[in-house]
């Protein structure tokens, strides 16, 4: 997941107020629950000990959630008398998570926040094509590429006579040189939005005219899509959930590309035993202690977290400045942050991702997953002896 959403977060020293809530409605009585929900939210916040500003602000927030049109769940994070952020959800539990601690409650967005890598659109037909930027947020309709045929060149109809072959010839040499123009422009596009997926819709044969004109590096970003087209009214629900189901495969990709990558920077073979070669190992670090090492020395690139692993829980020392924390007071303490404040490994290690522009990511429970549930990718590797 990419982080920068919640640069709020690091304004405010806290404590702070977070709450994830269910905020579909599906039954008659939506609007009696919702209430229900609220006041509950409410009263869990001053169990723990909020102080009657930040429950105010927060209980205000919640009740004006709209009535229609909500996402699945939004998560709330306030201090100081004030909502600071909210987030919205692809799920949430169905029991409300409200928590009062010294850090934001970071951990439960990884789960329930979908990832939504953008998407660069190309609907393409013999004329040219419409670009769009599919983010989180929507489509976005970009500027288009207009063959050198113009939009009813190749639609209409020749006699057969003894020119027909030449007429074919010429529209079919156009269409080339339309979808080189195509493709020249989806790679201007993509040089400015690295990290997107380039998703090719139309005609089987005018989507392969476009995907070989495409530069060589660009090519593991490209997926072609069964739905979608140019025409006007073109079936867009069903293009939507194409749509999903490649963010959903990319993102599903992304993480296992992501624990390869811990495996492969592990000093033994977990099959074999065997030590690893000395340049293949130094870009991962695992455990609680070695991932807050990481953070501290700036190394940090994408932390993955296994939610439900009992390390994630465990308490460590932080600052008010993100990248002071060590799972020893002592240590933050000389680090300069005279009153260390103990908070779950997770959620601090979580604000120092955001501070240090990291990724972070969910991985399942499983024999490639970091030791206790805590690992990182680095941004350079840290040297190991190999035994």
């Amino acid at each position: 997941m990419e982080l920068s959403f919640l640069h709020p977060l690091l304004r405010r020293p806290g404590p702070w107020a977070s709450v994830v809530v269910d905020t579909s409605r599906h039954s008659e009585d939506a609007a009696k629950q919702t209430e229900l929900r609220n006041r509950a939210a409410a009263r869990e916040l001053l169990r723990l000990g909020a102080d009657q500003r930040t429950v105010r602000a927060v209980a205000d927030r919640l009740a004006a959630e709209p009535t229609s049109g909500s996402p699945a769940g939004r998560a709330l994070f306030a201090t100081e008398g004030r909502v600071l952020l909210e987030a919205e959800l692809a799920s949430a539990p169905v029991p409300v998570e409200t928590t009062w601690s010294a850090l934001p409650r970071l951990t439960p967005l990884l789960s329930l926040r979908s990832e939504c890598p953008d998407i660069l659109l190309v609907l393409i037909d013999r004329t040219g094509a419409d670009l769009e930027l599919c983010d989180e947020h929507g489509r976005h309709a970009l500027a288009g590429a207009q063959g050198p045929q113009g939009r009813e060149h190749g639609h209409r109809t020749v006699p057969g006579d003894r020119y027909e072959w030449h007429y074919q010839h010429r529209v079919e040499d156009s269409w080339q040189r339309t979808a080189q123009v195509v493709a020249d422009e989806v790679a201007r596009r993509h040089a400015c939005t690295p990290e997107c997926v380039v998703a090719l819709a139309g005609d089987p044969r005018e989507r392969h005219e476009v995907l070989r004109r495409l530069p060589r590096p660009l090519g593991p970003a490209v997926v072609e899509l069964r739905t979608g087209g140019r025409a006007p009214g073109g079936a867009d629900h069903a293009l939507d959930e194409e749509l999903e189901l490649v963010r959903a495969q990319v993102a599903a990709e992304h993480t296992d590309q992501a624990l390869t990558d811990l495996v492969a920077g592990r000093t033994r073979d977990p099959a074999t035993g065997r030590a690893r070669r000395a340049e293949s190992v130094g870009r991962t670090t695992e455990g609680v202690p070695e991932v807050l090492r990481a953070a501290r020395e700036r190394r940090l690139a994408t932390l993955l977290l296994d939610p439900a692993a009992p390390d994630t829980a465990r308490t460590v020392w932080t600052g008010t400045d993100p990248l002071h924390l060590s799972a020893e007071r002592g240590e933050v303490r000389a680090l300069g942050e005279p009153y260390p404040r103990p908070a779950r490994a997770d959620d601090a290690l979580l604000r120092a991702a955001i501070a240090l522009d990291a990724e972070a990511l969910a991985v399942p429970p499983s024999g490639l997953g970091p030791v206790g549930g805590v690992g990182a990718l680095l941004r350079w590797p840290q040297p190991t002896a190999v035994a």
